[in-house]
């Protein structure tokens, strides 16, 4: 039991603690660099930033009062990433929040000794970002964007909409984006499992795009799926309204194409990952090494799909996916 005496000279000894270190913890402003090779007015980027300042808040971090965050968009330009991941190194940032394969890259490259959390990361193990999953090790951890059904649940997905896929499935992709062959290979090697042979569609320029267009309007893949990096999101609406126009099935593996008029997603539902991101910048400041905190995988996912689409198309929606879509768009 603590008796009266006890408590008064512990605050006795309190009182002795210069007041100017108090002040000085009160007054601390932590530094947050912020990277990402998108625009302003993408929506994942948009996303990105509002739930990080939303989940620090939570965490009891307000811009203004002891926060502040430094934004760095490389504005569809991955040339620009390392130095604009360079500015933020020099400005000795305490924590560099990153979005994407690339910007992860850039980070690396810029230091060594600045925590890096990984907004989302593809393969962030088979990149050479980590060590392993549970032990990161360096100075990176975070939130990746894998997880091992993924493919199949797609595939399931487009089978369960139109029956009578059995065929061929067109992926597109771009190789030149680190990260994304394994997200590839994930629908690859479960494709003739379900029924279904994969054709690869690299496309890492507006020329490779034109020339996929060209090749599945002369010979039609019995169904399309667009895997995600920051050139083919550039090419959304190219994307979208190729296989509106060519009545082509299409899931994609985030809804911003959903959003801009795809048919459906399925994928790591982004608003709970970018959120996650706050707890991992919230353990580093206070103490906690990057490399000991284990780099988390999806574990919510959501299926968007657009009905206006489907209507356009002619797409009667079976009920039993209506019942597992986590947003319909009317």
């Amino acid at each position: 039991m603590i008796s009266r005496r006890h408590v008064v000279l512990a605050f006795g000894a309190g009182a002795l603690v210069p007041l100017a270190s108090f002040g000085q913890q009160q007054g601390k402003v932590w530094r947050i660099g912020f990277l990402a090779v998108g625009t302003r007015d993408s929506a994942i980027v948009s996303r990105a930033q509002s739930s990080l300042r939303e989940g620090m808040r939570e965490y009891g971090y307000v811009e203004g009062r002891n926060l502040q965050i430094e934004v760095r968009l490389a504005e569809g330009k991955l040339e620009r990433l390392p130095a604009l991941a360079a500015e933020l190194a020099a400005l000795n940032v305490d924590v560099m929040v990153v979005l994407g394969t690339a910007s992860i890259d850039a980070a690396l490259k810029a230091t060594k000794t600045i925590p890096i959390v990984m907004a989302s990361s593809n393969d962030p193990v088979g990149d050479g970002h980590a060590k392993s999953l549970a032990r990161p090790g360096g100075n990176v951890t975070g939130l990746s964007a894998m997880a091992p059904e993924l493919g199949a649940k797609r595939i399931q997905l487009l089978k369960e909409m139109f029956p009578k896929l059995s065929r061929t499935l067109a992926v597109m992709w771009n190789p030149a984006q680190s990260g994304m062959r394994a997200r590839f290979d994930q629908t690859r090697s479960v494709g003739p499992k379900l029924g279904l042979g994969v054709q690869s569609i690299e496309v890492t320029d507006l020329d490779q795009i034109g020339n996929a267009f060209e090749a599945m309007s002369k010979q039609p893949p019995d169904a399309l799926m667009v895997v995600a990096d920051p050139f083919t999101r550039s090419q959304s609406l190219r994307i979208v309204e190729f296989a509106a126009a060519k009545r082509l099935p299409a899931i994609y593996d985030s809804r911003d194409f959903v959003e801009s008029g795809g048919l459906m997603s399925y994928g790591p539902d982004q608003l709970v990952q970018f959120s996650r991101t706050a707890f991992f910048v919230d353990r580093i400041l206070k103490g906690a090494n990057p490399g000991d905190l284990a780099i988390e995988q999806p574990s919510t996912f959501e299926f968007v799909i657009n009905m206006r689409t489907a209507k356009a198309l002619g797409i009667t929606v079976p009920q039993s996916l209506l019942m597992q879509a986590t947003k319909v768009i009317e």
